[in-house]
């Protein structure tokens, strides 16, 4: 609880000089809204009062009453309006930051966290932080002063009818403190089923095209409506623990309560003589109002408490570690990649990558290939920082890429990824998105060399045309897209997570020829899922458990009868039993020549069913 009380303190300094000024005004506002009903009671006293003629009073008292409800408007609306425009600002100022600190953390933290964990910090706990900051800081100040001062009032007409007044008032609290007390216990577990919710939905309708087709609707949803069921369990077992003590101070606390205790009270000190009628009147319509106040004072507290948790999650957001940057950073001679006695830990216990030794040279392809979880994906994405290596070095030209500027190695090395994204902007623009200023002829020329720009051309409004409205691109037309803003780009060293694995015999011809083109003379990292994708590489480095157990050409590999040669072999009895797979080739002797119907994949080879270029060939200028 002091952790989420400094958070949120933390988050609200920027405000809080203004936050200052809109509760001061509130509580003048609230305090005026008093007086009018504190008038009319007096008023009544005086009219009713059988001693000399008072009009000059009445019409004192009326004309202050008149004057209270214009400063109750006017400290209103100033309250409410520097409350909001505070409100805008930190909302500003929040998701600006969040923006910016999504933008220095590591790319690999992405991985670990779904989508609608970042939307809830970003979205729904910044929201919940505006209705605590534009309204339930005012209620909060309305429900405490208006109270205060009613009482200040009672107290000064009859102390002992005040008593009388207020007993329902303690009853209800006593009932309310103990419903929110219960409610606050469990709010850690909304908020985490609240996430999971948010989690699963988001993940769901991103896999709804994939599951329909394959007609697993039903299981794919599974987890929603459990994650659904669970939330829905926990929260009627959490009403259930509260409705009856909350029922109980709703109707101690309701207005017919307190003029039932108001009647009675007044009733019985008028009949023993302890008050005069005319003074149960103050009571009657001042004491009404006392509950009203306090249920709102609960609400709004219970606001401050979604408010802190919020506040948390938000300042853990903030404080989410970066990537470092160097202070004193270098710039590589050549482009040269070197992987030195790598290591990388995802928990800090068990190494995903372990004494890594790799050399990439220009105008070369290098395959990664193993069994899921050996580490490949995680030795290639180290490569452009998505995590920082524990031990050892990766350099370029010589230099760590830790002490590299963080544009001088995007500039330097493109990912092209096998899952394709491409925000909601015009196509022109997911093209120029590593060079922003590049004209409209050089995005037209990466798109040609990508075989898409018959594909664009075609679009409704060509280039302008918007993805997710009128532009509605396949898997294999999105691939091209991508590859076309890395030929922009014209980065010196590629990685290739087999962009074509996925496409179809005619998109992956088409996403080949553009491969060729964007890896020509490139330093080229292959993710290989497919061996047959791997046989032209200049180098196949096979892992296992984050380490590398063999490497070499393919042929090499096969002749030592090793790790490489023994996923072969089930490769190509693989490729042998499927329905409609091509014939099973020869497994190549050592040193024997790529075949000629072999052509690439994501930067090394595989069957091309349209006669595509080699990229692995293209790459290293003609060599197999």
């Amino acid at each position: 609880m002091a952790a989420e009380k400094a958070a949120l303190g933390a988050i609200l300094r920027p405000i809080k000089g203004r936050l200052r000024w809109a509760v001061a005004a509130q509580a003048v506002s609230a305090a005026a809204g008093v007086v009018p009903f504190i008038a009319i009671a007096e008023l009544g006293r005086i009219l009713l009062d059988d001693g000399p003629d008072r009009d000059s009073d009445a019409w004192t008292v009326t004309a202050i009453g008149a004057g209270a409800l214009l400063v109750r408007l006017v400290f209103l609306l100033a309250s409410g309006a520097v409350s909001h425009f505070a409100d805008n600002e930190l909302q500003l100022h929040i998701r600006r930051g969040l923006v910016d600190r999504l933008g220095r953390v590591p790319l690999g933290w992405f991985s670990s966290r779904n989508s609608g964990q970042v939307k809830k910090a970003v979205q729904d706990d910044v929201e919940a932080m505006h209705h605590l900051i534009a309204h339930s800081l005012l209620d909060m100040t309305a429900a405490t002063v208006v109270p205060v001062t009613s009482l200040a009032y009672l107290f000064w007409v009859d102390w002992r009818m005040t008593l009388v007044t207020l007993a329902p008032l303690i009853v209800g609290m006593s009932l309310y403190s103990a419903t929110m007390a219960q409610m606050s216990k469990h709010l850690p577990e909304y908020d985490r089923a609240m996430g999971r919710i948010n989690g699963s939905a988001v993940e769901f309708v991103q896999g709804i095209a994939v599951v329909k087709t394959f007609g697993q609707t039903r299981r794919a949803h599974r987890e929603f409506a459990e994650a659904a069921d669970d939330f829905s369990t926990f929260f009627r077992s959490w009403v259930r623990s509260t409705h009856g003590s909350k029922a109980a101070a709703e109707m101690v606390l309701s207005p017919i309560a307190g003029l039932v205790a108001t009647l009675v009270g007044g009733a019985l000190f008028v009949t023993r003589g302890w008050l005069d009628a005319v003074d149960v009147l103050p009571f009657a319509l001042l004491g009404v109002g006392l509950t009203a106040p306090i249920l709102s004072l609960f609400y709004a507290s219970y606001d401050l408490r979604i408010a802190k948790g919020a506040a948390e999650r938000v300042t853990g957001l903030l404080a989410t570690e970066e990537l470092p940057v160097p202070a004193d950073p270098r710039v590589p001679v050549d482009n040269h990649v070197s992987y030195q006695g790598v290591r990388f830990s995802y928990d800090g216990k068990q190494d995903a990558v372990a004494g890594v030794d790799l050399e990439l040279e220009p105008g070369t392809v290098t395959a990664l290939v193993g069994p899921s979880g050996s580490g490949k994906s995680t030795l290639a994405t180290l490569l452009p920082r998505f995590g920082d290596v524990a031990d050892g070095a990766i350099r370029i030209g010589g230099v760590d890429i830790r002490d590299m500027p963080l544009e001088d190695l995007y500039r330097r090395v493109a990912f092209v990824f096998q899952d394709v994204r491409l925000t909601r902007d015009t196509v022109a623009n997911n093209i120029r998105m590593a060079r922003p200023d590049a004209s409209l002829d050089a995005v037209r020329a990466a798109a040609r060399a990508a075989c898409v720009d018959d594909v664009i051309e075609a679009l409704p409004r060509g280039y302008d045309s918007v993805v997710g409205q009128d532009a509605r691109l396949s898997g294999g037309q999105a691939q091209r897209v991508s590859i076309a803003r890395a030929l922009l780009a014209d980065t010196p060293v590629i990685v290739l997570d087999e962009a074509a694995a996925h496409a179809d015999p005619h998109s992956e011809a088409a996403v080949q020829d553009a491969l060729s083109e964007l890896t020509r003379g490139k330093i080229v990292l292959v993710i290989a899922h497919r061996l047959s994708s791997v046989v032209g590489a200049d180098q196949i480095a096979v892992l296992e458990d984050g380490r590398i157990v063999e490497r070499g050409r393919h042929g090499e590999l096969l002749a030592a009868g090793g790790r490489y040669a023994r996923m072969w072999q089930a490769h190509e009895r693989t490729a042998r039993w499927q329905p409609h797979g091509p014939a099973p080739q020869p497994s190549p002797g050592p040193g024997a020549p790529v075949p000629p119907d072999v052509t690439t994949a994501s930067g090394v080879t595989t069957a091309s069913p349209a006669g595509a270029a080699s990229v692995a060939s293209t790459a290293t200028g003609g060599k197999s």
